[in-house]
């Protein structure tokens, strides 16, 4: 099984449109297509943004039974399907289901105007599932047919990258498991997908604690942060996710940028609002890291960018705040400076910086025995 990239993710929301919009709005995307029952897509409604090598499909369903409904009545807004490309998606399908992966949607072609594409899904994670698919990727057709890709491929904005993109691909998606899961996690992404684990830790956020493991594909193109609560210690930002989100799931989603002082500046100006840190972690930084930051401080300060390194290079990070009504799923940045893997530094003080915003969210819910 050769696994490429991660191709796209999806979205369960439930307005389409609205989401699109707010993001659209807020992070730059663009509408790249839609679909619904007029393009074979019963039951439901989808939107496609795109920005550079980013692809989101958000999509709602149009009654209750279907799966999309279901999915938002029970975790509201989140990722349901991340999509891996694939060389071959039916033997990858083969190979996954003979490993152990329970088998969703068999293999199907969807052809439309001498385009095609080849698409099958299979299980991942509580309630997300993975698609596999496999395409010409000179051919700009996401799903044939299915999503009207209207006036987009010729749209100086459209298929190609804009001059004013900020953000370009996916870096990696954070997964919040139930204790206990993590192992059994990683060893099924291992088996069945061909992972490798590169990276762990321990992070501890005030009496919190949690435990991490990065799993990647061969390929480096799909990668995912495991993490699961330390039931021992006090609870967390972890045990509310799992809570809140009424199961396993997508935490956030990091998009990739290239300048990561004039992302913030700019998707703050548009109106999104970043996670804060105080102004002493930035005192001793240089000292902390064991060399000078290539972004100057007086730049990361009053953004609140945090700044680590591994053996290749530096890395800048921050988390957007969440707008989920339920307080789960966010997105963050990061700026690759040489990095490959993640340092030792930067997890805890961002799980930190999102302690203090749900901090004040979970005491208030507590205190009117109310859940979110």
């Amino acid at each position: 099984m050769e696994i490429l990239d991660t191709d796209h993710i999806e979205l369960y929301v439930g307005d389409a449109r609205a989401a699109a919009a707010a993001l659209c709005a807020q992070y730059g995307f663009h509408v790249y297509g839609q679909g619904g029952p007029e393009t074979g897509l019963a039951g439901q409604r989808s939107v496609l943004l795109g920005q550079r090598d980013i692809r989101i499909l958000l999509t709602s369903g149009l009654s209750g039974g279907h799966r999309a409904s279901r999915y938002v009545a029970q975790h509201g807004d989140g990722v349901a399907i991340v999509a891996f490309g694939c060389t071959d998606a039916e033997a990858a399908f083969a190979e996954a289901v003979a490993a152990g992966a329970t088998p969703v949607e068999a293999p199907r072609r969807v052809e439309h105007d001498g385009s095609c594409v080849v698409i099958a899904e299979v299980s991942g994670f509580g309630d997300v599932t993975h698609r596999l698919i496999q395409r010409d990727h000179a051919d700009p057709q996401f799903l044939p047919g299915l999503i009207d890709m209207g006036d987009a491929l010729n749209s100086p904005a459209g298929m190609g990258p804009a001059t004013d993109d900020l953000l370009y691909e996916i870096d990696h998606a954070a997964v919040c498991l139930a204790a206990g899961e993590l192992d059994n996690t990683v060893a099924y992404y291992e088996r069945v997908f061909g992972f490798e684990m590169i990276f762990q830790e321990y992070i501890e956020v005030g009496e919190q604690g949690m435990q991490s493991k990065v799993v990647q594909s061969p390929s480096g193109g799909v990668t995912f942060t495991l993490i699961q609560p330390d039931i021992s210690r006090r609870a967390g930002q972890i045990d509310d996710f799992l809570a809140w989100h009424e199961g396993a799931g997508v935490q956030h989603i990091a998009l990739s940028t290239t300048d990561i002082v004039r992302a913030v500046r700019t998707l703050g100006e548009r109106g999104v609002d970043f996670a804060q840190t105080p102004g002493s972690y930035y005192d001793m930084l240089a000292s902390r890291l064991g060399e000078e930051t290539e972004v100057p401080v007086e730049d990361l300060r009053p953004l609140g960018i945090l700044v680590d390194r591994d053996h290749w290079g530096q890395m800048y990070q921050i988390f957007a705040k969440s707008t989920h009504i339920r307080r789960t799923y966010f997105n963050e940045l990061i700026d690759r400076h040489g990095a490959r893997t993640f340092g030792t530094s930067n997890i805890p003080a961002l799980y930190a910086a999102k302690e203090r915003e749900l901090a004040a969210v979970r005491d208030t819910t507590l205190s009117e025995g109310t859940a979110l």
